[in-house]
């Protein structure tokens, strides 16, 4: 009966702190690793009580969430720096752009007053 607890208490432990994980100001990789340890955790608790081994469980699912979070969590981060990367260089074209044309107006306007 007391398996069951320690079970229940590691699943409303993970549900209570995923928010939290979430909104912190953290990367992504970290959010992602952070959550997966989490719920993984929780997970591994559930099943670990089932056979009766919820802290073996918990450690176990703790672990392979963390690395599954990870892969996720650094994926996510890697687009999300791509995205900022392909914007800037979008900004500094479009900068550009804007310049070009203002010469380009100069010297007509050069062109038509002589």
């Amino acid at each position: 009966m007391q398996k069951n607890w320690i079970a229940v208490l590691a699943l409303s432990g993970t549900i209570a702190f995923v928010p939290t994980v979430s909104w912190a100001q953290l990367s992504d990789t970290e959010k992602g690793t952070g959550v997966g340890v989490l719920v993984g955790g929780g997970t591994g608790a559930i099943v670990g009580a089932a056979v009766h081994h919820p802290i073996a469980g918990t450690l176990i699912g703790a672990g392979v969430g963390g690395v599954g979070g990870y892969a996720v969590g650094h994926h996510l981060q890697q687009e999300h720096e791509q995205n900022a990367m392909t914007q800037r260089e979008l900004s500094s074209q479009r900068h550009q752009i804007e310049e070009q044309r203002r010469e380009i107006q100069q010297l007509q306007q050069d062109q038509d007053t002589e």
